[in-house]
């Protein structure tokens, strides 16, 4: 049960220059649960792409993509979690691969990126997400994955792309701090903000990817759905412009809540990652 069905000769370890990590991880998400079936959905509809990529004209895969057992350490604690998540990628950071985590609920980011912060100090978080996630707490934690954004924001330097929903809390949080948004409402169906998004990015970033960023006709399988998302090939044509101009250490695809009779959401999930493996191997390996 590899990524991409792919042979041995380019799925060993210690060749393969992408490592996928599942984080079936799943404590606080609320409306739809599920996400702990995220991972195992998205490697299933993977043996299902073709592996030659038809806009790069290349066959990513030939670098190598080495899918790791699930990740399930700490689980019944969310800050024993994020630990031992960075515990975890800090290794492969630290061997110079490309760690691609699938999630489970966004909270794993926050272990993502405490490992990579200890391998490279210069570093920015691009998430692109329906929801600000910038509530100090919810539902008696702080870790919730309606926080995530919350907590990054207080020793990083990140920004959020996509967001068309948040509380009175997180937008009188937003106008204290003068924090630059890019909301949904501002950008479906344009092109402008696209440079001036990369343009506010250091030379080396994190790339969060919660799947409701994606508009639901195309991605409904959710936890969270929010109308008014980004399509498909407005997506792509940003990712393929960020990672010809940024060069990403590391990336979290989250959120994905699979519904059983929905099989081209998780398909949908699948090919966005290796068209990102794509993107990356075309302009940066």
């Amino acid at each position: 049960m590899n990524f991409g069905d792919i042979d041995r000769e380019f799925s060993g370890f210690e060749k393969s220059k992408i490592v996928i990590l599942p984080v079936p991880y799943e404590a606080t998400t609320t409306y739809r649960k599920g996400t702990q079936k995220g991972p195992e959905a998205i490697i299933e509809a993977s043996r299902n792409i073709e592996l030659y990529d038809e806009e790069t004209d290349s066959e990513p895969y030939k670098v190598g993509i080495h899918t790791l057992k699930e990740f399930r350490e700490g689980f019944d604690n969310p800050q024993k979690m994020i630990k031992a998540l960075a515990d975890k990628v800090q290794g492969l950071f630290s061997l110079g691969k490309l760690v691609i985590a699938l999630g489970g609920e966004h909270t794993i980011t926050l272990g993502m990126v405490e490992g990579l912060r200890r391998e490279e100090k210069d570093f920015s978080i691009l998430i692109l997400d329906a929801h600000a996630d910038l509530r100090n707490s919810y539902e008696g934690t702080k870790y919730s994955h309606a926080c995530g954004a919350r907590r990054l924001i207080e020793e990083n330097r990140i920004l959020q792309v996509g967001i068309r929903s948040l509380c009175q809390e997180e937008a009188d949080f937003i106008k204290k701090k003068d924090l630059k948004l890019f909301y949904a409402k501002d950008i479906v169906g344009k092109e402008d903000w696209m440079e001036e998004v990369i343009s506010r990015l250091s030379n080396k970033i994190y790339l969060s990817i919660d799947l409701d960023f994606l508009d639901p006709s195309i991605m409904p399988a959710v936890g969270t759905p929010e109308p008014g998302g980004l399509g498909w090939y407005e997506t792509l044509k940003f990712l393929r412009l960020l990672t010809k101009e940024k060069k990403i250490l590391g990336i979290d695809v989250v959120e994905l809540c699979p519904i059983p009779s929905d099989i081209p959401s998780s398909f949908a999930a699948a090919k966005l990652i290796y068209k990102l493996i794509a993107y990356r191997t075309t302009t940066q390996y």
